[in-house]
């Protein structure tokens, strides 16, 4: 979704470079609140130098540039897409050479469509879970899945069950804006979340090039989990190619050790020694958080909340043209305080990334539903029916609105969404 709006923006990107380059220096493993135990995976060893051959399923507007960022950073990078064409350019251009099964891959990056093939608005993950199935008979045991497709809560978790737990499950949804790729590319702060610890240490490993250096555990016979394992960790501040000391601060913190492997020294936070040590990742800051669950939301509400910012926006320019106001001048007044940042309304909200995603939100809880994003989609609807009416009139009327809200069909105003491209 191209940003509506960007008079406020180069603040918003110094502030989030500053936090990146702040979290480049400071990280510990999260007090997780995983609950799966994984027999299956406790018997490969987790091994950071085995993440050499990767494969992008699904090379589309997503899998593409991970492809080729993947490959950029030393990977023997392979591509599967079921559209043939799609392949056969990405492997002539780019040197992304072509999957035909999944049986020997280190790591699985899922970049499939999370939509309904007739409807891009309506979300569905039946395309991805079918490509699980074919990992699921394919892959090797130990491998890492990670899903960047934006999915449900719960799914990352119906995975592992799918998959048998014999593989290391983690949520690493995608952050990539394609007319600001230096900024906003693939290599910005993203959010990683495990199924279990040890999927969190190996998508951490191989995202971030953190979490490699054996260091000392305690074992106790305290704390839950399988036998009441616990393992007491040290934080320490990141080692890094421009920060080649660390703090002489540690603190302890304790997380469960049941479904660790049991081989598996707890590691440290250090690039610079990972790097020594011929070990390669995609050096991607990472944000990890306690639960995949955490992950999963993560992306569907950074969405959801740029629907209700557009919303807002669309609402008050129909407020503004009902009442005779420049909305245009109440904009840049109201823009001239430091913390409110009104967006610009354009066609509706275009895309699919939007409306999909914050439909995904709205059936994330069976109990709780969110009235005002249920609001923000009928304003959105009137919008439309505003716009539509006023290209027809080629004049600037009176707002009218859709009496029937379900007659109404969100068009995507990009090429790129458009279900008329095949």
């Amino acid at each position: 979704m191209i940003p509506l709006s960007r008079e406020n923006d180069k603040a918003l990107d110094d502030m989030r470079l500053e936090t990146q380059e702040q979290f480049n220096y400071s990280y510990s493993i999260p007090s997780t609140t995983n609950t799966f135990t994984s027999n299956k995976l406790n018997d490969q060893s987790f091994n950071a130098l085995k993440n050499e051959k990767v494969v992008i399923i699904g090379l589309g507007q997503l899998g593409l540039p991970v492809a080729k960022y993947v490959k950029e950073h030393g990977f023997d990078t392979y591509g599967y897409d079921i559209n043939q064409k799609t392949m056969q350019s990405a492997e002539s251009n780019y040197g992304i050479k072509q999957a035909t099964n999944f049986g020997d891959f280190d790591v699985l990056i899922i970049c499939v469509s999370t939509h309904r093939p007739d409807d891009m608005f309506a979300p569905q993950v039946d395309g991805l879970m079918s490509v699980v199935e074919k990992i699921s008979r394919e892959a090797k045991a130990g491998a890492l899945i990670s899903i960047e497709s934006t999915i449900p809560k719960g799914t990352s978790k119906k995975v592992f069950e799918k998959v048998d737990h014999r593989l290391h499950v983690v949520h690493a949804p995608h952050r990539w804006y394609a007319l600001e790729e230096e900024v906003h590319g693939v290599n910005q702060l993203r959010i990683v979340g495990g199924v279990s610890n040890c999927c969190l240490q190996h998508g951490l490993n191989f995202y971030d090039g953190r979490e490699v250096i054996p260091q000392t555990t305690t074992v106790g016979s305290e704390g839950g989990g399988a036998g009441g394992a616990t393992t007491v960790l040290s934080k320490t501040s990141l080692i890094d190619n421009k920060n080649t000391t660390s703090s002489s601060t540690s603190t302890s913190n304790t997380i469960s050790n049941n479904d660790t492997h049991p081989k598996q020294q707890q590691p440290t936070s250090s690039r610079a020694a990972a790097k020594a040590a011929g070990i390669i990742s995609l050096s991607i800051p990472m944000h990890p958080v306690s639960s995949v669950e955490v992950a999963e939301l993560t992306k569907i509400v950074e969405n959801a909340h740029r629907y209700l910012q557009i919303a807002f926006a669309e609402e008050l320019y129909l407020y503004c043209k009902s009442n005779s106001i420049s909305f245009s001048e109440l904009r840049e007044s109201l823009n001239t305080k430091w913390n409110v940042e009104v967006l610009e309304p354009r066609d509706g909200i275009g895309g699919h990334c939007l409306p999909k995603d914050t439909k995904m939100f709205i059936n994330s809880s069976n109990t709780i539903k969110s009235k005002i994003l249920q609001a923000a989609v009928e304003i959105d609807e009137d919008y439309r029916v505003y716009i539509q009416s006023r290209e027809k009139k080629g004049s600037t009327g009176s707002v009218a609105v859709s009496k029937d809200r379900k007659t109404q069909k969100a068009e995507p105003n990009q090429l790129l969404y458009s279900k008329k491209i095949k």
